[in-house]
């Protein structure tokens, strides 16, 4: 029987992994990016998932990071990234073209005047909701520079730390994705403590004979939760994509696509007559995941 936050799992994760494509797409750094992923799930802690299209919210949280930061964007440049990242010329979208298929035409993904008009104004709404519901704290602590830190201060004598060192931003940054929402259930100190541990396992590397993660104050219990959730992703996607076939079909979710999910499991009725309301669930579903996270952390 499928979990009651499945569909919601699957928001977060595919609206993370878009935040991150785009970020790419716009070369902003890899900080700007990761701010934004953060500053997301704390938006979607307090307003619904439903209450504005996925890709919007994105695109606003990335905007509003990019902008407080010394690597700007403008809406034409956002614009431009998502209406790519949303057509079928998308990686994102895993549609495999016929050895006939001619490559689209750019027109294909190419924003009309009337779309970049109402991405503008959709953008700068959002933007202002999102400053609305996160009080204006913008600031984000990311563990990446202390992670960095911590390879510096420890001794792994048969690996070099740039070997380690990469496989620990990609942990950190993988974790960014993860529906259990590590970067706010857990201090920075934390997730790079977990990302070193799993990137100088991986690795073979020698560790201290001490418990030396409790010198950057973190417990073992915390430790082990934190390592398997950064480990676990990959079997969740692929768990995910079964679980969620008809609603996570081609890469990205859209809002009437869950909607629709929500209709066939009787969460909505047909007529404008709702069961429940999609808002109210997903919220109180919200509610209860983090209730359980910080039980468990």
């Amino acid at each position: 029987m499928r979990s009651h936050t499945y569909l919601q799992d699957i928001i977060f994760y595919t609206t993370q992994c878009l935040t991150q494509s785009a970020g790419l797409l716009l070369q902003l750094p890899q900080s700007v990016t990761a701010q934004a992923n953060v500053l997301l799930a704390r938006f979607w802690l307090i307003e619904p998932m439903l209450s504005y299209e996925f890709s919007d919210t994105s695109a606003a949280t990335l905007y509003l990071t990019a902008k407080l930061s010394s690597h700007p964007v403008s809406v034409r440049d956002i614009c431009n990234a998502y209406t790519y990242l949303w057509s079928d010329s998308s990686p994102l979208f895993r549609r495999q073209p016929s050895p006939q298929q001619q490559p689209p035409e750019p027109t294909a993904y190419t924003p009309t005047d009337s779309q970049k008009t109402s991405f503008h104004n959709r953008l700068l709404s959002l933007e202002a909701r999102i400053l609305y519901t996160l009080g204006f704290d913008t600031h984000v602590a990311l563990p990446h520079p202390l992670a960095i830190t911590y390879l510096q201060a420890l001794e792994f004598f048969n690996h070099s730390k740039s070997e380690i060192g990469s496989l620990t931003i990609k942990y950190l940054n993988t974790a960014l994705l993860s529906p259990q929402m590590l970067y706010l259930t857990h201090q920075p100190n934390a997730l790079a403590v977990a990302a070193v541990y799993n990137a100088a396992r991986d690795l073979g590397a020698k560790m201290p004979d001490t418990s030396w993660w409790e010198v950057f104050d973190c417990d073992r219990e915390e430790l082990g939760f934190l390592v398997v959730g950064m480990r676990s992703l990959e079997g969740w996607v692929g768990k995910m994509r079964e679980d969620g076939k008809g609603v996570w079909e081609e890469g990205m979710v859209r809002r009437k696509d869950v909607e629709g999910e929500m209709t066939r499991r009787g969460l909505l009725r047909g007529n404008g007559d709702k069961a429940v309301d999609e808002e109210e669930e997903m919220a109180r579903l919200m509610d209860e995941r983090m209730a359980t996270m910080e039980a468990q952390s």
